[in-house]
């Protein structure tokens, strides 16, 4: 720094400290002492480095965060427990809190409602078909499943066969479901989650228990025969058995059968020992997650759904945990199933899509055949 531009810069702020002009006036007559001038150096590079040391940051609390949750609709007992939990967790650890909007409804609308815009973080889906939909459409990334443990496979359940007080119409297993008279209360294939796990249930019931395919379409179309009315959802299936008192059997998932169960609702039920694994899959929607900055808390969710604390909430409201601890802690509230199979068994998602559900396919058959 030139002397000439340092000597300037330092009567200037001498000027402003003194705030009288005599005062600064025979304070300039001393700059012709060579020691004064050193003085002066000294004093400006003094007032310089002062401005370079930096200053304690001051604390600033983290801005608020929101995520988007949706899932199917039989989940949301589970949410309501677990979604505090985690907000407590995030803002003892990060000092953030965690704001969350819920959606809700059957797991085929949901999936449709997240491709057509709604801007999920997180979706948790009755079905890994679903969740791959939404990759399809550039939302997922591929590999979502093996980005979180047990294969992005969050909750579990089987199917119950709900039926009236004394059991009037005496069910007892998915052979009775074809009777003459029976009247079946199952969500709609096309809408519900759900009801594609109680209809593959149906179809397995007969070819994981030694019976042909034509045998298994003879069967699952005599049911649907035997179905009055086909809701939305499986909430909505569980109001038409319950609320309105339709209905001789209800196809349902055990959780919610278990879960109204707690609520007073006393009819009892069957859990078939031959049945399928219910996997409900949970990913992180990633398109919307980096739009919304969201990624690092919407990743800590899910992997907070696999923990100990999270899968006791789901076991509380009847899921079976897929936390091998709590299962066994929970395992009394379970009955053991003697022949369980998955959807791999037959022919995996893609395959089944394409074989039972997709227009024109399997199911639209059976309901053109029963009209």
């Amino acid at each position: 720094m030139q002397y000439t531009r340092l000597k300037k810069w330092a009567l200037l702020r001498l000027r402003k400290r003194t705030g009288s002009p005599a005062i600064f006036d025979k304070s300039a007559n001393l700059l012709k002492s060579s020691l004064f001038r050193t003085f002066i150096l000294l004093f400006a590079v003094g007032l310089g480095l002062s401005w370079l040391i930096p200053q304690p940051a001051r604390s600033q609390q983290p801005k608020d965060v929101e995520l988007t949750l949706v899932s199917f609709a039989v989940t949301k007992a589970a949410y309501d427990r677990i979604i505090p939990g985690f907000t407590a967790k995030w803002k003892r650890e990060h000092n953030q809190n965690v704001r969350f909007n819920q959606s809700y409804g059957g797991s085929g609308s949901q999936t449709r409602a997240v491709i057509d815009g709604l801007e999920a973080d997180i979706v948790h889906l009755a079905l890994a078909f679903d969740v791959n939909r939404i990759q399809q459409a550039g939302l997922i990334q591929p590999g979502w499943e093996r980005e979180v443990p047990n294969g992005g496979i969050a909750s579990k359940s089987v199917v119950a066969l709900v039926t009236r007080p004394g059991n009037p119409k005496r069910i007892q297993n998915w052979s009775d479901l074809a009777k003459s008279g029976v009247k079946v209360i199952t969500a709609n294939p096309k809408t519900s989650g759900v009801a594609r796990w109680n209809f593959l249930a149906l179809w397995g019931s007969v070819t994981q228990n030694g019976g042909n395919e034509q045998a298994a379409r003879n069967f699952v179309g005599q049911v649907y025969r035997n179905v009055p009315i086909l809701p939305k959802d499986a909430r909505e299936a569980s109001d038409v058995f319950y609320k309105q008192n339709q209905g001789d059997v209800l196809l349902n998932y055990e959780n919610e059968v278990l879960l109204a169960k707690q609520q007073g609702e006393t009819e009892p039920f069957i859990i078939p020992q031959v049945n399928i694994s219910i996997d409900n899959p949970v990913a992180v929607v990633d398109k919307n997650a980096d739009k919304h900055g969201t990624r690092q808390v919407a990743q800590a969710f899910v992997q907070y759904l696999f923990s100990p604390e999270a899968q006791r909430e789901f076991a509380k409201v009847g899921f079976r945990p897929v936390n091998t601890t709590v299962a066994a802690e929970y395992s009394r509230n379970f009955p053991r199933i003697g022949k369980l199979f998955t959807i791999s068994q037959l022919g995996g998602w893609d395959g089944a899509q394409r074989r039972f559900f997709a227009d024109g396919a399997l199911f639209d058959q059976l309901q053109v055949a029963a009209r």
